[in-house]
């Protein structure tokens, strides 16, 4: 799973990013919603990456640690 980092952006938004993913970074009104916004960020990072056929260099991309 790609591991993301989660913090307080201006005006209450939060803001998530995948640092193995450069450039990879979303927000939303809420963590939740912050996460939820990341998965699908990363899902078309990835689908671009691959229609590019650039490497792909993780072990798993099915999903978003939460913890």
């Amino acid at each position: 799973m790609r591991q993301v980092l989660v913090y307080p952006g201006e005006n209450g938004y939060w803001v998530v990013e995948c640092p193995s993913l450069p450039g990879c970074i979303s927000q939303g009104n809420t963590k939740k919603e912050a996460l939820s916004n990341i998965k699908e960020a990363i899902s078309v990072y990835i689908e671009a990456l691959e229609e590019d056929n650039l490497p792909l260099d993780c072990d798993c991309l099915a999903g978003v640690n939460h913890n």
